[in-house]
């Protein structure tokens, strides 16, 4: 059992509490335009929810070095803004009807509103980010964002098309494990750690998105509508190629590679069921395969805590992998 298995999610929210309170209020406020749309649409993805656990890694990072300024709220609505205003821009992209349960922002205020709300909900996170007077921060949230958009263009470039896992891994990497990243990364800022411990726990911050990304994956094409929020097999829907059905894809027969392909070309079941899609899956444990890597990143990501020294929130920072690998949503 990992030093991870003695902490629980009670135990972390608690041990977070007061500054994830303070983190949803400053949130609230950063949200507020003289715009009502604006205002309108980022509340509205605001009370949509979310696991914050993007916000909980910074905090937990600058904790665990020591950190016990106000930054970190401020920071930690920064990073919940951009990711909010990725998950707008994304709706957009890929056409999405539902968001956590929801009708998505864009089918409540149409596209042209939605786009120019993400834009704005970026440049209000970098206002906020040039209050703190840090080049580092600018610096690592500047090519944090080019990143994210470069992994969208290059998703739509290959959208429709089989991927190899190094390109798949490329991919989930700008889109998703990135901001796991650099939300380690500005903790390190705020705690004065050195660049070898800021490029170590940002390691951890990589493999847990990494971790967090795949499983995601796996539920999209496994969990129910009603536990996951959105339709299933959306990214099959969309054209995307995950980490199962890129395994599925090289280790599969000609006929399966085939059924795999009219999916992903036609961007619907109509020619191939899904049931006939999860059946591949599983008939040459690609999905398995899948939660292996999974896992295996989950354990890379709890290595990079040598470093730190023990503490109540380097527990937390152990326990956070096993919460990723073992959620149902």
């Amino acid at each position: 059992m990992s030093t991870a298995a003695i902490t629980t999610a009670k135990e972390v929210f608690d041990l977070l509490r007061d500054d994830l309170v303070a983190i949803e209020q400053e949130f609230e406020r950063l949200s507020l335009s003289d715009v009502d749309s604006i205002t309108e649409i980022a509340g509205y993805l605001r009370e949509g929810g979310g696991k914050r656990i993007r916000p909980a890694l910074l905090l937990l990072a600058a904790k665990a070095l020591g950190y016990a300024g106000s930054s970190s709220v401020r920071l930690g609505a920064v990073v919940e803004i951009i990711h909010t205003a990725t998950l707008v821009h994304d709706d957009i992209i890929d056409v999405a009807d539902i968001r956590r349960g929801r009708p998505s922002a864009n089918i409540q205020w149409g596209n042209s509103k939605c786009v120019l709300a993400g834009d704005w909900l970026y440049m209000q996170a970098f206002r906020v980010a040039l209050d703190e007077r840090n080049f580092r921060i600018l610096d690592l949230l500047i090519s944090l964002t080019q990143q994210m958009v470069e992994g969208e263009l290059l998703q739509m470039e290959r959208m429709g098309t089989a991927l190899t896992e190094h390109e798949y891994y490329e991919l989930i990497y700008r889109k998703t494990a990135c901001l796991f990243r650099v939300s380690m990364q500005l903790g390190c800022v705020l705690g004065g750690a050195s660049q070898q411990m800021e490029d170590v726990l940002g390691d951890y911050g990589r493999s847990l998105g990494l971790a967090f990304q795949i499983v995601d994956d796996v539920l999209d094409l496994t969990a129910s509508e009603e536990v996951l929020g959105k339709p299933t097999a959306s990214d099959l829907r969309e054209g995307k190629a995950t980490l199962a059905v890129v395994h599925a894809l090289h280790h599969g027969t000609p006929e399966e590679r085939a059924d795999i392909m009219a999916v992903i070309e036609d961007h619907n079941f109509e020619r191939v069921g899904h049931h006939r899609i999860l059946s591949i899956l599983k008939r040459n444990g690609s999905l398995d395969y899948a939660m292996r890597a999974a896992y295996a990143h989950a354990e890379s990501a709890r290595k990079n805590l040598e470093v730190l020294p023990e503490s109540e929130f380097k527990r937390a920072l152990l326990w956070v992998p096993d919460f990723v690998v073992a959620r149902d949503k």
